[in-house]
């Protein structure tokens, strides 16, 4: 399968990485700066499933991709619409789109800019992060990636998609449910990365004060009800099961969002807490506990280096 890989970061590195291991036609395009650390040094992942060097194939311009099956897409959501013009020249080569960013909005942007056929459900779990000389650092176990069918026209094309990548070192799933998998993540990380990013606390801290505790537990019913007004069926028991978890985090855990804050960079504030306060206006849920932490949260979000960090 032709694959090209829309970013060569913590997430698109990775997953990239792996299946050019496994043997696939695969292509990073990718910015200035990242085309040139990665033409000076190759793409270096340092893993517990075991370490990666290679030297990848990388183009700047999307004129020079001819052949093209499958678009992963894994920048950030505020990076997104900057992708637009070096993903039309690939779709309108028949590939579709295998979105692993965070959030939901981008479904309907995407599908509104390319046709909702072009675009399959998506979503990844890994802990990964790059460093300044771009080394790609997995810090867990978990590389996961669920996809599946938005539309039955996508079916068949998912189960090519299954056969393929499942010869690499990848935990890969083709889901009959993607939907509600896709909801399950965002209704879980917008809660999760609320909670630790104002607090400035790791989840173990927080499951410290009981209440602390209480505010997460409250974003995480806000979330499962919002799914549900947006069709999503999630589990009933989403709000324990996921207070439950944080006994299972190592200790010093936190969302990739908190990361962000502490290095000064921008927050995905708008594409998880915004989303949600969006969506809960459009179904006339109100969501208290959202709106405050959004509130908390918003002055940052195009970055800023806290006092002390």
């Amino acid at each position: 399968m032709n694959i090209t890989v829309i970013g060569a970061g913590a997430v698109g590195g990775y997953f990239g990485g792996r299946l050019a291991e496994a043997g696939h036609n695969l292509t990073f395009l990718v910015r200035e700066n990242r085309a040139k650390q990665l033409a000076d040094s190759g793409l270096v992942i340092k893993s517990p499933h075991g370490d990666l060097a290679l030297t990848p194939h990388i183009v700047q311009n999307p004129q020079e991709i001819k052949t093209c099956d499958l678009i992963i897409l894994s920048t950030k959501n505020y990076h997104l619409e900057g992708t637009f013009a070096q993903i039309r020249p690939l779709v309108s080569l028949g590939a579709k789109l295998l979105p692993l960013l965070n959030g939901i909005e981008h479904y309907e942007l995407l599908a509104k800019e390319f046709g909702s056929d072009k675009v399959l459900g998506g979503l990844c779990k890994i802990f990964s992060t790059l460093d300044a000389d771009g080394v790609i650092h997995h810090t867990d176990k978990i590389h996961e990636i669920t996809f599946g069918a938005l539309q039955p026209s996508q079916s068949k094309f998912c189960l090519e998609v299954k056969q393929a990548l499942e010869n690499s070192l990848l935990t890969i799933t083709c889901s009959g449910n993607i939907w509600d998998d896709i909801w399950s993540k965002y209704a879980f990380i917008t809660a999760f990365s609320a909670i630790t990013t104002a607090s400035r606390l790791s989840i173990d801290q927080v499951a410290e004060n009981e209440a602390t505790k209480e505010v997460y537990s409250h974003l995480l019913q806000e979330m499962w009800s919002l799914s549900r007004e947006c069709g999503a069926i999630l589990r009933d028991d989403f709000v324990p099961q996921n207070l439950n978890a944080i006994s299972n985090y190592p200790k010093g855990s936190t969302s990739s969002m908190h990361k962000d804050f502490r290095k000064g960079l921008p927050l995905e504030v708008e594409s998880f807490q915004g989303a949600a306060i969006r969506l809960g206006i459009k179904h006339g849920l109100e969501l208290p506990t959202v709106r405050a932490l959004y509130g908390l949260l918003k002055p940052f979000e195009n970055g800023f280096l806290a006092e002390g960090e």
